[in-house]
């Protein structure tokens, strides 16, 4: 009796056995079977990868001029500061930049060369002589055909580059002709003797006369 049970308990044993194995290769088929399946990726795996561009730090740039206008209400404020300190003013021609000026004439004064420049925003002539001050550069000397500038470019970063730059004159010298006639009249007047009777008195003060009268043409021109 004991040992029918033993044998039924065995074959018991062993049936179990075998179904659990059963169950582990059909698991495993499955399993097998589900990995051999293609399973599309959304990014290619085979793509080259794409980095985003670094951002580019922008470099430094010339620093820009403000407009004519604001640059002409500055030295009006320049100037009135001036006066009421008591000081010497600005020259007007502070104001302007070097590209809007033309050279209108070249002659030769008492004091030396000088120049007939006009400030184009504004339709206005000024006469100016070596170390005159511009908004971006100065006046280092008067050749008998043209100017010759110091341009001061500005930059972001707090540089000043310094260049030279040469501006020639816009048409014929027709103001250093005249001009150079009114100084030399003028350095004849001075130099010339008194006069020995009221004849000569009378020419001299009528040559004088014509001088002033030219200067103040070409002043208001």
């Amino acid at each position: 009796m004991r040992h029918e049970k033993t044998t039924n308990l065995t074959r018991l044993a062993a049936r179990a056995a075998l179904l659990l194995t059963i169950a582990a290769c059909a698991c495993a088929a499955q399993a097998q079977q589900a990995s051999t399946a293609y399973r599309g990726t959304a990014k290619d795996p085979f793509e080259k990868r794409k980095f985003a561009p670094k951002p580019v730090k922008p470099g430094p740039r010339p620093v820009e001029a403000p407009p004519v206008e604001a640059r002409i209400q500055a030295y009006k404020e320049r100037r009135a500061a001036a006066v009421a300190a008591e000081q010497p003013a600005p020259k007007p021609t502070t104001a302007f930049l070097l590209n809007e000026l033309e050279v209108k004439g070249i002659f030769r004064t008492p004091r030396g060369w000088a120049a007939m420049v006009e400030a184009k925003p504004i339709k206005l002539s000024y006469t100016i002589y070596p170390g005159e001050s511009f908004y971006n550069g100065m006046l280092v000397a008067i050749e008998e055909e043209r100017l010759v500038f110091r341009h001061e470019t500005r930059w972001t970063d707090g540089r000043r580059e310094m260049s030279v730059e040469l501006k020639p004159l816009a048409a014929p010298n027709a103001v250093r002709d005249a001009m150079t006639t009114t100084a030399a009249n003028a350095v004849t007047a001075s130099a010339a003797p008194a006069p020995s009777s009221p004849a000569d008195a009378h020419a001299q003060t009528s040559s004088s006369h014509h001088a002033d009268e030219q200067s103040s043409s070409l002043r208001k021109q």
